[in-house]
């Protein structure tokens, strides 16, 4: 069967979700696929999907329920397109949290309300500094288990001194107060999945579009390697500058002495075949004549 293509009818944006451990990270991705999914904006993408990103290459402890790599999933709000990376929230797993971050052009940082900022709290407002990340939306996760209106508060004020202290604008960041387990429970529930839209609203507002540099020569950092049986290997990343269409030609440098060169045989995002992949996205390219032991993550 043919793949479907994608359409590129809005701006695309990368965003991505980051925090510590078990404050709801990868569920509030799950929610937003299905709220939007029940909207016809998305793919409704399972937790468990979310999770797995995949168990088999141990990328997911499967004992400690934790994610470890970096899973992609894309939905759409009215006005925009987005690609989502769930980020790790396992301290042994920084790199891979550095590589999903670098991708961000925004970030939603999930605290917890009943636990409130937490040590990966601040290890991950860190990194994205550090790494670039232009601007920081907050959801206030687990509201339904705290009754103290007080607290939230207090615990608000904490999170918007943390940015500051990082250099993110505190006062002026939006914080949404919700919950993304009900969301993702009940999502054609108005009353629990309003958080969901509440949060995209602020996503389209808060995060500006960014200026893609779509006319420089062709740039794609590999964040990933694989083959696929009978049509060959491919390389998954984001395209930093320019664009790539099927049967251009395109160099792989920094790991050998001598460039290899290749053909493009087929570009992709989220399962659907691009006419163009352009800077911003985040793809997968066949590569004709590659072998999987040619290229490498860098």
């Amino acid at each position: 069967m043919a793949k479907e293509v994608f359409q590129r009818t809005k701006p695309h944006v990368n965003v991505g979700t980051i925090g510590h451990v078990d404050h709801g990270k990868t569920t509030l991705t799950a929610a937003i696929t299905t709220v939007q999914g029940e909207k016809g904006l998305a793919k409704q993408i399972a937790y468990d999907e979310v999770a797995k990103a995949s168990e088999s290459e141990g990328r997911r402890d499967p004992t400690k329920i934790l994610t470890i790599a970096t899973s992609h999933v894309e939905y759409e709000s009215e006005n925009r397109h987005y690609a989502h990376v769930d980020c790790p929230g396992h301290a042994d797993y920084v790199k891979n949290m550095i590589t999903g971050a670098a991708q961000m052009d925004g970030a939603i940082l999930v605290v917890s309300a009943s636990d409130g900022p937490m040590p990966q709290t601040r290890e991950h407002i860190l990194l994205a500094r550090q790494v670039g990340v232009p601007k920081i939306v907050v959801f206030l996760n687990k509201c339904d288990l705290v009754d103290d209106e007080e607290l939230l508060d207090l615990i608000e004020l904490e999170v918007r001194e943390l940015l500051s202290k990082y250099d993110f604008p505190g006062d002026d960041t939006p914080v949404i107060r919700g919950a993304a387990y009900p969301a993702l429970q009940n999502p054609s529930d108005d009353g629990k999945n309003a958080c969901i839209g509440e949060l995209l609203e602020q996503l389209d507002t808060y995060i500006e579009e960014p200026v893609r540099e779509t006319d420089k020569p062709f740039l794609m950092s590999i964040e990933d390697v694989f083959s696929i049986k009978g049509r060959g290997t491919v390389a998954t990343g984001r395209i930093e500058r320019g664009v790539i269409k099927v049967g251009d030609e395109a160099e792989i440098v920094g790991l050998a002495p001598e460039t290899l060169k290749t053909t493009i045989t087929g570009v992709e995002m989220f399962q659907k075949t691009l006419d163009e992949g352009q800077a911003g996205d985040n793809v997968g390219c066949l590569l004709r004549g590659v072998e999987k032991t040619d290229i490498q993550r860098g």
